[in-house]
């Protein structure tokens, strides 16, 4: 978890957030939109995420088949691809 908050740390990492959002302390999401996800039920359709870094997920160690890591606003998902299923997640990466 450490190789993933010193990435996502650094502000060339961070993706642009407008001042009014970097404030609200809700990874850049606008109200009501914070936690779009819960483990256990899949994204939401609408949902944006990235890719995680390859070097990130080395650090964590490569999912099972079938699974791939994701960012959603500063939290890094574990999520079944196909079905976009929230499996584990590691919460607020991004201070």
């Amino acid at each position: 978890m450490e190789a993933a908050r010193s990435y996502y740390g650094r502000p060339e990492n961070m993706g642009f957030c407008p001042p009014g959002l970097a404030k609200k302390g809700t990874g850049c999401l606008p109200p009501g939109q914070a936690k779009p996800w819960r483990k256990g039920a899949p994204l939401r359709p609408g949902v944006i995420y990235y890719d995680v870094p390859r070097a990130v997920v080395l650090s964590f160690g490569v999912p099972p088949a079938g699974y791939k890591y994701v960012r959603v606003a500063s939290d890094i998902l574990l999520i079944a691809v196909g079905t976009s299923l929230v499996i584990d997640a590691m919460e607020d990466l991004v201070r």
